[in-house]
C-alpha cells in the first residue's frame, strides 16, 4: 500500500472516529511519516516552519479584538443600529440578524465568533418574537459564516501566507463578494418568512430619528472596520499590526467608552483567546505537515494534474474546484482546508490565467459555508446550543440558506470584476 493512500485511509477514519481534527490531520500524518521511514523531527520541524510566521501574528489579535468588541458592548450596539435600519422589512429580526453578523464580521473575522456573539442576543430575542427555535437557530448559523468573508478574515489571511499573496489584497476582495451573500441570506430569509408567516409581530416602523440614535451609540464600533482597512490600505500599518491596532481600541472602547470589560473579564478573554488561537495554529502547523508531504510524495501534482486534464476552460475547473471545496467543508475545519488545497489548486488556476485574489476569496466563500453543513459545521452545534435545541432540528431551515450562499459564491465566481474590483482599485 503506497504511503499516499495510508495518509487518506487514516485521515478519514479518525474523521470517523470523530477526534478533533488537529488531532487527525496531524495523527494521520505522523502514520505516513513511520510508513515512509521519515525521521520524526521532520513533521516537528514541518509544523513549526508552517506556523512561524509574522503574518499568522495577526490571528490571535483579531480572536481577542473579536472578544473584546463581543464582550465590550459593540455586538449589542450593532444589533440596535441593524434593527433601526431593517428591522421594518418582512421577517424583521431575521433581517436584523443576518446584517448585525455582516457588521460584526467586520471586526472579528471568524465564523464561529460571529455566530456566537450575535446569536447569543438576537436568537432569545427572536423566540420571545415568536420565531420558531429551529429557524432562528439555522437562520444565524448560515450567517455567522459571513465572518470568514467580510474583512478582516482569518481564513483569508491563512491563504494569502500560503498563497504568497498579500492579505491587504484578498481583504479589499472579500468586501463586496460578502455584501451579496448577507443580501443573498436576507432576500430567502425574506421568502420564508412571507410563506410560513414568521415576523409579523417584530417589526417596526421606520424612524429615522432611531437611525441617527442608533448610529451615534454604535459609532465606535461602526469605525474599527474603517481603522483596521484604512491602515492597511494606506500602508499605515500591516495587517498583523492592525490586529494589534484593533485589540488594543477594542480594550480602550469596551474599558472606557462603552465601561462594559473590568480586569477580570479581560482576564479571562486572555484565556480564551490563548486557547483558542492555540487550537487554530496547531491545526494551521499538522495541516502544513500534511502538505508538505503531499508535495514530497507528488500526490499534489498528480491532482493537479488531473485537475488541469479534465478543465477545458476557467468556469469548469472553478466548478469542480467549488464542489470540492464544498465536500471538505462538510468534514474538515475552514483553515486547514485552505492550507490544504491551495498549493495542490493554485498552481493549475494561476496556469489558466484565474487570478489568485479572485481565487482565494472563492475559496474561502465556499469553505466558510462548511462552519453550517453538518456533519461537522461549528456554526451548527452553536447556534442550536444557543437555541436549547438539536442540531438536526435546524437542519431544515439552513439548507434553503446554504442553497442561497451557493447561488452567491456563483455569482461572484461568474463575474470576477465582482471580486478583483476594489483590490485593482486599491492596489492596481
Amino acid at each position: 500500500m503506497s504511503t499516499g493512500v495510508i495518509l487518506f485511509v487514516c485521515l478519514f477514519v479518525l474523521l470517523l472516529g470523530g477526534l478533533p481534527i488537529a488531532a487527525c490531520i496531524g495523527g494521520a500524518t505522523l502514520i505516513a511519516f513511520i510508513a515512509s521511514g521519515l525521521p520524526m523531527m521532520n513533521f516537528a520541524s514541518k509544523v513549526y516552519s508552517s506556523i512561524n510566521s509574522f503574518t499568522l501574528m495577526a490571528i490571535p489579535f483579531f480572536m481577542f479584538a473579536g472578544s473584546l468588541m463581543a464582550n465590550g458592548g459593540m455586538s449589542r450596539r450593532l444589533i440596535r443600529f441593524a434593527s433601526s435600519l431593517v428591522g421594518w422589512v418582512t421577517g424583521g429580526l431575521v433581517h436584523v440578524m443576518i446584517l448585525a453578523s455582516a457588521f460584526f464580521a467586520a471586526l472579528s473575522g471568524s465564523a464561529p465568533a460571529t455566530c456566537a456573539a450575535i446569536g447569543g442576543m438576537m436568537i432569545p430575542e427572536m423566540k420571545k418574537k415568536g420565531f420558531p427555535a429551529e429557524f432562528s437557530a439555522g437562520v444565524q448559523c448560515v450567517a455567522g459564516t459571513i465572518g470568514p468573508i467580510i474583512p478582516p478574515s482569518i481564513p483569508m489571511v491563512v491563504y494569502a501566507v500560503s498563497a504568497g499573496e498579500s492579505v491587504g489584497e484578498m481583504f479589499a476582495g472579500g468586501v463586496i463578494p460578502g455584501i451579496i451573500y448577507a443580501a443573498m441570506l436576507m432576500v430567502v430569509s425574506a421568502i420564508i418568512c412571507k410563506k410560513k408567516g414568521f415576523g409579523e409581530e417584530s417589526k417596526v416602523k421606520f424612524d429615522s430619528h432611531e437611525v441617527w440614535l442608533a448610529f451615534k451609540d454604535s459609532i465606535w464600533a461602526l469605525l474599527v472596520p474603517i481603522i483596521i482597512l484604512g491602515g492597511i490600505y494606506s500602508g499605515i500599518f500591516t495587517p498583523t499590526e492592525a490586529g494589534a491596532v484593533a485589540s488594543a481600541y477594542g480594550l480602550f472602547a469596551g474599558t472606557f467608552i462603552y465601561k462594559e470589560l473590568n480586569f477580570k473579564e479581560i482576564g479571562k478573554l486572555l484565556i480564551d483567546t490563548a486557547a483558542n488561537s492555540s487550537l487554530v495554529l496547531l491545526i494551521i502547523g499538522c495541516a502544513g505537515a500534511f502538505t508538505w508531504f503531499l508535495n514530497m510524495q507528488g500526490i499534489t501534482a498528480s491532482i493537479g494534474a488531473w485537475f488541469a486534464a479534465v478543465s477545458s476552460s476557467k468556469f469548469i475547473f472553478m466548478a469542480l474546484t467549488i464542489l470540492l471545496l464544498l465536500f471538505m467543508g462538510c468534514f474538515m475545519e475552514c483553515c486547514a482546508s485552505v492550507l490544504m488545497i491551495t498549493p495542490v489548486l493554485l498552481p493549475v488556476a494561476t496556469s489558466l490565467g484565474i487570478d489568485p485574489v479572485y481565487f482565494g476569496v472563492i475559496v474561502c466563500m465556499t469553505l466558510s459555508l462548511g462552519m453550517a453543513t453538518p456533519p461537522v459545521g461549528e456554526d451548527l452545534y452553536i447556534a442550536a446550543t444557543i437555541a436549547g435545541i438539536k442540531f438536526e432540528q435546524e437542519v431544515k431551515y439552513v439548507m434553503p440558506l446554504v442553497l442561497a450562499a451557493i447561488i452567491a459564491i456563483l455569482i461572484c465566481t461568474a463575474v470576477p470584476g465582482i471580486v478583483t474590483f476594489l483590490p485593482g482599485l486599491f492596489f492596481g
